[in-house]
């Protein structure tokens, strides 16, 4: 026994807050593998956008543990896939559907201007 009323859990069974932790952890290291990639200059770049130490970054590129609290925030700041990670893992998916809505709008309203500048090949 742990303390009064308190013991761990029987084997075999894992504690569902563990399971969310790690599959954060692991959705994280991929939406910041996707951003900036993999190489060392991408855990510097992390570094610098938190304020994180490198080991601490390599840890979340590694799926180890995540970012929390101001670290995550800096991340949604200067990361869009992680944003969109953290939209998903909340089940915000209408947010980032109106996002993307809101990007196609602006590319096709500067396709349409692109489109009303070229000379008309018809006289």
């Amino acid at each position: 026994m742990l303390g009064r009323g308190m013991s761990f859990p029987k084997e075999g069974k894992v504690l569902p807050r563990a399971i969310e932790e790690a599959a954060y952890a692991l959705a994280i290291a991929g939406a910041l593998r996707a951003g900036v990639g993999e190489t060392h200059q991408a855990v510097k770049t992390v570094a610098r956008w938190t304020g994180a130490n490198e080991r601490t970054v390599k840890n979340w590129f590694s799926g180890a543990c995540g970012p929390s609290g101001a670290h995550l925030l800096c991340l949604m700041q200067r990361s869009d896939q992680v944003l969109e990670t953290v939209l998903r893992l909340s089940g915000r998916q209408q947010v980032i559907a109106i996002s993307k809505l809101a990007v196609a709008r602006d590319k096709l309203a500067e396709i349409v201007t692109l489109l009303d500048t070229v000379p008309s090949a018809t006289p």
